[in-house]
C-alpha cells in the first residue's frame, strides 16, 4: 500500500484512532495559548535580510538594519500583533546570522509580543546550544520565546559551516529528534549518526514553562508536512505563491498523517507565513512590491519573480496578502475558513523595503487589518481550543461591508 493511502482515513476511521490517542501527547493548543476566543492571531516576520533599495541602490549599514529588526518588534507589540519572528541565513544580504543575540535583544526591548525565529536552521546548528539559546531568550523575555527549526532554502551555508549538503535529509530529522527530545526530558540518553551521543545529560536552562514553544517549518509540499504531522508537532506552512485550494491539500496532508501516527490533529497548531503589502488599491500595492521582491530573490535565490506571475497576487484565490486592506481582510477570512489554522505571519519587509514603508505597514495591520481579522475569527472555545469550531468565513461578508 503506498504512504498516501496509508494516510487516507475516512471520518469514522479518524474517530476511532483519536479515541486510542497515546496519553502523553501534549495539547499543544494549550502550551502555546492558543485562544480562539481571541480569533485568529496575527504577526510579521522577517527573513533578516540586509538588501539594497532597488530603486537607487541605496543600503543602511548593518548596524542599522539589526537596529531596525528590533524596530519592528517594538512597533508590531504597539500596534496589537501576537507575534513578531526573525530568520536565520548565512550568506550576502543577510544581517541575522546570530539571529539568537538578536531575538535576546528584542526580549529586552518588548514587553508583550511572543517572539521568535521564523527559522532557525537546525541542519547546521547543534540542538544542544540551540536550546540553549532559545531556553535563554524564553527567561529574559517571561516566557515569550518559540522557536521553528528549518532546512534552510539557501544552501551556502552547509559549506561555511562544514556540514555535506548530501547529507541535507538526514542532518535535519535527526538533529530535530533530537531537540524534541531535549524538549520533554530532563535527563537525555541519545544516540545518533551526526553528534556526538548524550549520555545522562541534563540541558541547561530550562525555559519559563515546561517545555519551549517548537513548530516544524513546511515550505509548502505534502511530502514535508507529513513528516510533521508523523512527529506530532506544530506545522509553520511558508509559502511564496499560489493558489489558497493547493495549499489546503498541504493541511489536509497533515492531519491525515497526524492521525495515522495516533496523534490528534485538533491540538496541532498551524501557522502560515507569506508575502504581505498593503495599499490603497491592488495596483498601488503590485507596483510598490513587485521591485523589492524581484530584485530581491534575485540576489539572495539566484533567480527573480516573473512580473505576470507576481501579478495574480491579488487574486483572490492567491494565497499571497496584496492589495487594499479590505481585499487583504476577506483573502485572511477565506484562507482560515480552508485551513483552520491558529496564526498568520506577515513577510513585510523584503528586498530593502524602506524603514519608513515598513512601519507603514505595520501601522495598517494595526489599524485596519487586525481589529476585523480578529472579530470575525473569533469562535466560542471549545474544551481543546482547536481554533477550527465554527466558520471564519462565514461573517466575511459583514466583515468587509
Amino acid at each position: 500500500m503506498s504512504e498516501s493511502a496509508q494516510l487516507h482515513t475516512t471520518p469514522q476511521q479518524h474517530s476511532e484512532t483519536t479515541e486510542s490517542l497515546p496519553s502523553q501527547q501534549p495539547n499543544y493548543m494549550h502550551e502555546f495559548g492558543f485562544d480562539q476566543g481571541q480569533g485568529l492571531q496575527f504577526g510579521i516576520y522577517s527573513l533578516g535580510d540586509h538588501l539594497p533599495d532597488p530603486h537607487d541602490g541605496s543600503r543602511v549599514d548593518a548596524g542599522q538594519r539589526i537596529h531596525e529588526f528590533i524596530g519592528y518588534a517594538q512597533a508590531a507589540e504597539a500596534a496589537g500583533l501576537d507575534f513578531f519572528s526573525l530568520g536565520e541565513s548565512h550568506q550576502e544580504f543577510f544581517a541575522s546570522q546570530a539571529h539568537a543575540v538578536i531575538l535576546g535583544a528584542i526580549a529586552q526591548a518588548t514587553d508583550t509580543i511572543r517572539i521568535g525565529s521564523s527559522s532557525t536552521i537546525l541542519s547546521t546548528s547543534d540542538p544542544v546550544r540551540v536550546f540553549e539559546n532559545f531556553a535563554t531568550i524564553d527567561l529574559i523575555s517571561g516566557g515569550r520565546a518559540e522557536l521553528v527549526a528549518g532546512r534552510a532554502s539557501r544552501v551556502g551555508l552547509f559549506e561555511l559551516l562544514g556540514y555535506d549538503l548530501r547529507d541535507y535529509e538526514e542532518l535535519y530529522e535527526e538533529k530535530l529528534d533530537l531537540l524534541l527530545k531535549i524538549n520533554r526530558e530532563q535527563q537525555v540518553t541519545w544516540s545518533g549518526q551526526f553528534r556526538a551521543p548524550l549520555n545522562d545529560a541534563e540541558v541547561l536552562p530550562r525555559p519559563t514553562g515546561q517545555a519551549l514553544r517548537i513548530w516544524r517549518a513546511v515550505g509548502g509540499a505534502p511530502a514535508s508536512a507529513m513528516k510533521a504531522g508523523l512527529a506530532g508537532v506544530p506545522m509553520v506552512m511558508a509559502h511564496l505563491g499560489g493558489t489558497t485550494s493547493v495549499f489546503k491539500g498541504t493541511v489536509d496532508a497533515y492531519r491525515r498523517a497526524a492521525a495515522h501516527a495516533g496523534f490528534d490533529p485538533a491540538i496541532l497548531p498551524i501557522a502560515t507565513a507569506g508575502f504581505f503589502h498593503a495599499a490603497e488599491t491592488s495596483q498601488e500595492a503590485l507596483q510598490a512590491m513587485y521591485p523589492h521582491i524581484n530584485e530581491g530573490m534575485k540576489r539572495t535565490n539566484g533567480q527573480g519573480m516573473p512580473k505576470q506571475h507576481f501579478a495574480q497576487s491579488v487574486h483572490p484565490a492567491s494565497i499571497a496578502n496584496i492589495g487594499s486592506p479590505q481585499q487583504i481582510i476577506e483573502k485572511i477570512l477565506h484562507q482560515h475558513e480552508v485551513f483552520g489554522h491558529q496564526r498568520y505571519l506577515a513577510q513585510v519587509d523584503f528586498g530593502g523595503m524602506a524603514y519608513a514603508d515598513v512601519m507603514k505597514q505595520i501601522e495598517i495591520i494595526g489599524t485596519e487589518i487586525l481589529p476585523a481579522v480578529k472579530k470575525y475569527t473569533a469562535t466560542a472555545p471549545t474544551d481543546k481550543q482547536t481554533g477550527t469550531a465554527g466558520s471564519a468565513f462565514d461573517s466575511a461578508e459583514e466583515a468587509l461591508s
